[in-house]
């Protein structure tokens, strides 16, 4: 079977929608021909897709989900602009149109048999939702988890109705902080990175997946440097504006990089003066 064209969108079917937090909410689509379905569902966890809506445009959002997780396609879009309002406003039933995989993903074949930190910060839980989903499944492949997941305020953090399943799987520990005080909050409160030292995780054996703002990557990145973790025991993936999806209109350079073609999964290596410079 041929492999997906990047430019051609598939015609898929919003088929439900789940609230996640203020402004942000879970869409579920199913492509529509089974065929382009088959071809189309072989997304790894930290990919992308662009989801189109006729007279409006298109936007890119990582997947939130594996294919092993459900037949169809999730995305988790905050409602901030043009396109993603009117996504938001769609009803059950509507049209749209699908492109991808694209881009590089988490190397989970390459991490096996270490311990995984992962750090999401807000809306970037969501490409972070799929690696717990794969270690999940494949549990024994992979040594002790811990989960940090973070928000400004407690109505912006997502999956929560997840906590409990995740906290449950084996050899896993979650730590969820929101960055100020809030009325009936009764759990963590400080900056992620405060936490992740508070905590202070191994570096033996040990890589750390990130996504969040590029702010938050950054000092997450010096946060375990300074508990030991080497910038190649670290992996980011990294949101922007994307146009073409495929390294040909230079929208997303970082230096040399293109996020769609070369990421957007990073090693921290590669985008710690792109961090240093996005302050």
């Amino acid at each position: 079977m041929s492999a997906p064209n990047p430019m051609r969108p598939y015609v898929g079917t919003l088929v439900d929608t789940k609230d996640l937090a203020t402004n942000i909410r879970l869409f579920r689509i199913r492509i529509d021909d089974p065929e382009e379905h088959e071809r189309f569902a072989v997304w790894k966890p930290g990919q992308f897709l662009f989801l189109s809506t006729l007279g409006y445009g298109e936007a890119p959002f990582g997947f939130a989900n594996i294919p092993a997780f459900g037949p169809a396609v999730e995305v988790a879009i905050h409602n901030v602009g043009h396109v993603t309002s009117h996504i938001h406003m769609l009803p059950i039933g509507s049209k749209v149109g699908v492109r991808g995989p694209l881009g590089n993903c988490f190397p989970m074949d390459e991490v096996t048999g270490k311990d995984i930190v992962v750090l999401g910060g807000g809306i970037g839980g969501a490409p972070l939702r799929p690696v717990i989903q794969h270690i999940k499944a494949h549990r024994a492949d992979y040594g002790h988890l811990t989960i940090f997941w973070a928000a400004r305020s407690p109505d912006l953090l997502v999956f929560t109705d997840e906590y409990e399943e995740w906290q449950a799987m084996p050899d896993t520990e979650m730590h969820v902080t929101i960055d100020r005080p809030a009325e009936g909050w009764t759990g963590n409160v400080g900056l992620i990175t405060e936490i992740l030292e508070q905590i202070g995780p191994s570096p033996q054996n040990t890589v750390a997946i990130t996504c969040g703002p590029p702010i938050m990557i950054h000092f997450v990145g010096l946060t375990l440097a300074k508990l030991g973790f080497t910038t190649d025991q670290m992996l980011a993936t990294l949101e922007a504006r994307m146009h073409c999806g495929i390294g040909k209109c230079g929208r997303c350079n970082v230096g040399e990089k293109l996020i769609c073609r070369d990421g957007p999964v990073f090693w921290q290596s590669e985008i710690k003066e792109f961090l240093e410079r996005a302050l």
